[in-house]
């Protein structure tokens, strides 16, 4: 563990091939979008109950979390519920590659929302680095206007999952300061999981009509995408900024455009290709601001 803790960026790797696996899992899956999001976050949370619930140190620090801090842990997994809804729904009418790339603008979310409500400062570059992510943006949002069928609203539900998920990001800022891993993820994953079972519920679903793959899709999710995606990355908000580990999860939608080629046959337009990369530079660059001591 001291090697990890010396070395973070071993643990940022190996949440990005897990996040990067999420929208081929989610693709195989025949329930809806609230019921394969819920089979995640139920798996999620049986997974590591052993872990938060069979050591003495997380249970009392459970026991001992205030007020202010537990519903702040429950409101981050109420907009990460909105994030898995939105974004698993916008698979189901764009591209792997539109949908992606466009929940990459995560950090500029994150970084506006670290200016406007954590005292956080933006530079000229960093405003223009946003910028250049907001065009590609709209390119990508061009190109799937001009395509048949509901692209458009894919590219749109995906964009609100870029929203949801930075307001999950800068709670999560905020919280880990004065909790640990577990007991905050903990907390977080048992709130998005039952606002997920509600949002269902609230559709008309029935979690058990949809066979054994939505089980089994969930659990991949759980453990892949969750636990060595999400969790990992609650953990490297310890040691590195909020929008650094958003910026790094930007190799996601390169592998997982390169998967949905080969698997489902999916290849983007130019214009998809050349906002994606503008979406990608400009998040780099801001990265790479950072990174070098600029003000962001």
């Amino acid at each position: 563990m001291k090697t990890i803790e010396k070395h973070p960026m071993i643990m940022i790797i190996i949440g990005v091939i897990g996040i990067s696996l999420s929208s081929i899992f989610v693709k195989y899956s025949s329930a809806p979008s609230s019921v394969t999001a819920a089979y995640r976050l139920l798996w999620a949370v049986l997974l590591m109950t052993p872990a938060a619930l069979c050591k003495r140190d997380i249970r009392t620090e459970m026991a001992r979390m205030g007020r202010r801090s537990f519903l702040l842990s429950a409101l981050s997994g109420l907009f990460l519920a909105l994030h898995f809804w939105t974004w698993f729904e916008s698979l189901q009418h764009t591209s792997v590659a539109s949908s992606t790339t466009i929940v990459c603008t995560e950090v500029i979310w994150v970084s506006l929302g670290y200016w406007l409500f954590l005292k956080g400062r933006l530079s000229g570059k960093a405003v223009g680095a946003i910028a250049v992510t907001l065009l590609g943006s709209v390119m990508i949002a061009l190109a799937d206007s001009k395509a048949q069928g509901t692209h458009l609203y894919g590219d749109l539900l995906a964009l609100l999952a870029a929203v949801a998920v930075a307001v999950y990001v800068l709670i999560g800022k905020a919280m880990r300061s004065n909790l640990s891993t577990t007991a905050y993820t903990y907390v977080v994953y048992s709130a998005c999981a039952a606002a997920l079972v509600i949002i269902s519920a609230a559709q008309g679903q029935n979690l058990f009509a949809y066979g054994p793959s939505a089980v089994v899709v969930g659990l991949l999710l759980a453990v892949f995408s969750t636990i060595l995606g999400h969790s990992i990355f609650s953990w490297c908000l310890k040691y590195f900024s909020p929008s650094f580990v958003s910026a790094s999860k930007l190799c996601e939608p390169v592998a997982a455009s390169i998967l949905a080629g080969f698997l489902f046959g999916e290849t983007p337009v130019p214009l998809q290709v050349l906002g994606g990369v503008l979406i990608i530079g400009g998040v780099l660059y801001y990265s790479r601001i950072e990174k070098t001591g600029g003000e962001a």
